[in-house]
């Protein structure tokens, strides 16, 4: 089964994106939980937390198909000790947060060297700052997005986001979220069917397919190995079409959270309707 949705607004508080993302047609959602913008953010009130519940209930959205995003301001392999103190504090509140909506999964963008240490390292420090907010949390699974290389943005290759799971202690709390811009972007071409093939064979035999854990379906205003992350509508950038009907058909990417991040909300509904016929739900 697909289920299609998109990363709806929370304006107003967390208990009306499931309203929004029903709105739409769709059969799953991504959030913010607070603030992406700011290091602190008030704590979200108990009615807020048992509105969204009921809302989630009434609409029929588990925890399984809902996927929050973390602040854009977190760097969980920060060279600077004072910004990774700083990035481990807030990660472990979403983490937090994510508890207290009774949701199973955050998905957040591994870190950025920033030129001051080698890749290899912060690759390793990612790591550790999972396995610090895991070891005071319970239930909830840290979800690494692949990124599209962009600047010293790290989590580009399969064999980065290995890395890190490999130095997460309970594999069971670890999973990846594949971003089809990011992927095309970072130099796999999802947009051939005989590349499309290979990246996902690759990502099972360096990764291994039950760490896929949701997915970000955009097209690509760029071109591939562009290292450039510029989301475009669906089939109408340098994927197309037919790539999102192969990715509609493969039951690889099945029972898990498929989400919108397309640059005009306003079509989302439509994005959605269009997604759902590919895959015949």
């Amino acid at each position: 089964m697909k289920y299609i949705g998109a990363h709806v607004s929370t304006a107003s508080g967390v208990a009306e994106a499931p309203l929004r993302a029903h709105e739409i047609g769709a059969t799953a959602f991504a959030l913010f939980t607070r603030n992406p913008s700011r290091w602190k953010s008030s704590p979200i009130k108990p009615e807020q937390a048992e509105l969204f519940k009921e809302r989630c209930a009434e609409f029929g959205y588990t925890p399984d198909v809902i996927l929050p995003h973390d602040s854009y301001l977190i760097n969980l392999g920060a060279p600077e000790s004072e910004k990774l103190e700083k990035s481990r504090e807030a990660f472990l509140d979403e983490i937090q947060r994510c508890e207290l909506l009774g949701l199973n999964k955050l998905n957040f963008h591994p870190g950025s060297h920033l030129g001051l240490i080698e890749p290899d390292k912060c690759l390793d420090l990612i790591a550790d700052s999972i396995n610090d907010a895991l070891d005071k949390t319970t239930g909830v699974k840290a979800v690494i997005e692949n990124t599209a290389g962009q600047g010293s943005n790290l989590g580009f290759e399969l064999e980065q986001i290995a890395r890190i799971i490999d130095g997460v202690e309970d594999k069971s709390r670890v999973g990846v979220c594949i971003d089809t811009c990011h992927t095309f972007a970072a130099g796999y071409d999802l947009a051939t069917a005989e590349g499309y093939e290979s990246f996902w064979q690759d990502f099972d035999r360096i990764i291994g397919l039950k760490y896929l854990s949701g997915m970000h379906i955009n097209d690509s205003k760029k071109g591939l190995g562009s290292h450039v992350d510029r989301h475009e509508l669906i089939g109408l950038g340098t994927l197309g079409n037919s790539f999102f009907e192969r990715l509609m058909a493969d039951s690889r990417v099945d029972n898990i959270p498929l989400i919108l991040e397309t640059p005009d909300e306003s079509v989302w509904a439509d994005e959605i309707a269009c997604l759902k016929a590919m895959a015949g739900v």
